[in-house]
């Protein structure tokens, strides 16, 4: 095999080992932990203050708190909102992109805070 090719399945390797998500529930990270991907949290948020710190899984945004919306990178700068709630934010691709689509967590159900 060629050296290329060989690289190109070493990366892939390392890659599938990364993104996968922990196959026991009970092997996830509880807040506080340092992580790198949100799926590795028990809370599904890896949090982290700016570009360059480190990051940790923390709980999800609650009602009237300031969320992110679901993001292509696996940490966020705000957390996604709990569950039942909706991360009232204009959704673009630039945000995407630069993990800036940032909102405030409502509940849909309520219609006076939308």
């Amino acid at each position: 095999m060629k050296t290329t090719t060989l690289f190109l399945l070493a990366v892939m390797s390392l890659l599938a080992v990364t993104f996968a998500a922990p196959a026991d529930p009970r092997m996830m990270l509880n807040d506080g932990a340092l992580c790198m991907f949100s799926m590795h949290c028990k809370s599904s948020c890896c949090h982290r203050r700016t570009g360059t710190s480190l990051a940790r899984c923390a709980p999800k945004a609650a009602e009237t708190e300031k969320c992110s919306a679901k993001s292509l990178y696996g940490s966020y700068y705000h957390c996604p909102c709990e569950h039942g709630l909706k991360c009232d934010t204009d959704w673009t691709i630039g945000g995407a992109i630069t993990n800036t689509n940032f909102g405030v967590c409502k509940d849909p159900n309520n219609s006076s805070t939308l």
